[in-house]
């Protein structure tokens, strides 16, 4: 068997040095290491707990550590990483266990040289208590303790002031609970309840298809391949249901891929009525052909092509999903590498955003509604891209929400993780043409 911390340690400095998304780094170092079921799991801890709190890590070892940490090697910082947040964070780890494997992970590596430097600095971190000093500015402070890139803290501030920043970062480092969709034409509530039960699964309200549960090995279960539900947040349920698409509709869902939200907008149509799913890249839209075949769900028809580019033989819809692609910060509890990005690399998105939907605005019908919706939560690709498609097309206006899991919504929303049981950050507004 292998060492899931010296699995751990080479995906992360993988990760931090290639920049790629962290789940389809994990899945694939998964897949070829020889772990069994426990060392899986202290892998996943410790790959997703460096990624998340690398900030906080970085600010406790430039205290501890003699050399600046970026003028040391890659992997000997990974590793002093790993040996802090288990000192940290990880309770079930004795200090020394911490200790020692971080030691035996130096030599693993061939960097026998810096055993002796990771032993004194995680042992001196130790001996003082294990404490945690912030200094600086606010800005400053939550950054260091809540690992959040000082730019990324100062714009969720100033969109929405340091208390609401605080709590959504606070959030981002949680352990989120895994929320399914049932699919109502293949199986009922007991059904799935039978079928799932054992791993904790939980209806959240009587009037709805929505469940959470604590995790495992969904796509392995039997009622998983039979199409009985599909894994997705409730900030994208709750999307769906803004919408509210019925088996009269023609809809489209102009940015689909994977199509969660095409498969959840199907089922509540009862399979009938028509959508039209595209996505830019082929392999994209065959993931939402598969998913359409195994939930049973025949009124889909995916498709390739540019959401940017008018379409002439597209038909007019009553109801659109403009899903746009976004920063995704309202998914850094899943994906938290997405928070160290810099923000001029979204610069062009509000841009990007608004041509997609005014473009899919010319597909919809006099009377037809459209949700325009993302999964971040910065203004600027959600309030100002709207504001800005109702300034320059006179015939659109925000309207009514439906009243969604006992809540009354406003015509612009955005979802913190407070709204609903833990919910993804995202952002709902809904508009519709004029007759």
């Amino acid at each position: 068997m292998m060492n899931p911390r010296y699995v751990a340690a080479k995906l992360l400095d993988k990760t931090f040095c290639s920049g790629s998304y962290s789940n389809i780094q994990l899945n694939s170092g998964l897949e070829k290491a020889d772990l069994e079921e426990k060392g899986r799991r202290l892998c996943t801890a410790l790959y997703y707990g460096v990624i998340q709190r690398k900030i906080t890590l970085d600010y406790i070892l430039a205290q501890y550590c003699s050399r600046p940490l970026r003028k040391m090697d890659s992997i000997i910082v990974t590793i002093l990483r790993c040996g802090i947040y288990q000192l940290l964070f990880m309770d079930g780890i004795p200090d020394n266990a911490a200790v020692n494997e971080s030691v035996s992970l130096a030599k693993q590596f061939g960097k026998t040289s810096a055993s002796g430097m990771i032993n004194a600095v995680l042992r001196n971190f130790i001996r003082g208590g294990k404490k945690m000093k912030f200094k600086g500015s606010e800005t400053e402070i939550l950054s260091a303790e809540y690992s959040c890139p000082p730019e990324l803290a100062e714009s969720l501030a100033a969109d929405y002031g340091n208390e609401t920043a605080k709590q959504f970062l606070q959030w981002s480092l949680t352990e989120g609970m895994t929320y399914i969709r049932r699919n109502p034409l293949k199986c009922s509530d007991d059904e799935l309840m039978s079928a799932l039960g054992k791993m904790g699964l939980k209806r959240l309200s009587a009037d709805d298809f929505c469940y959470c549960l604590d995790g495992g090995d969904l796509v392995n279960t039997k009622a998983f391949r039979d199409g009985w539900f599909h894994v997705q947040d409730i900030s994208s349920q709750i999307c769906c249901m803004s919408l509210a698409p019925t088996e009269n509709d023609r809809v489209l869902d102009i940015c689909a891929a994977p199509g969660g939200k095409t498969f959840t907008m199907a089922e509540m149509m009862n399979g009938k009525g028509e959508i039209h799913a595209f996505d830019l890249h082929e392999k994209r839209v065959q993931l939402i052909r598969n998913g359409a075949e195994r939930l049973g769900l025949p009124n889909i028809t995916a498709k390739s092509g540019d959401a940017s580019v008018f379409n002439a033989e597209l038909p007019k819809y009553t109801k659109i999903l403009c899903d746009v692609p976004c920063s995704g910060f309202g998914v850094i509890r899943h994906k938290p590498e997405i928070k160290y990005k810099k923000l001029s690399e979204f610069a062009r998105l509000p841009e990007i955003q608004y041509n997609i939907a005014m473009n899919a605005l010319n597909y919809l019908a006099a009377g037809g509604e459209m949700v325009y919706s993302t999964c971040t939560v910065r203004k600027a690709e959600n309030e100002e891209v709207v504001m800005r498609l109702l300034e320059n097309s006179p015939q659109i206006e925000l309207c009514e929400m439906p009243t969604i899991m006992g809540r009354k919504l406003e015509s612009m929303t955005t979802l913190f993780p407070s709204d609903f049981d833990g919910n993804d950050g995202f952002f709902i507004a809904k508009l519709r043409k004029r007759l």
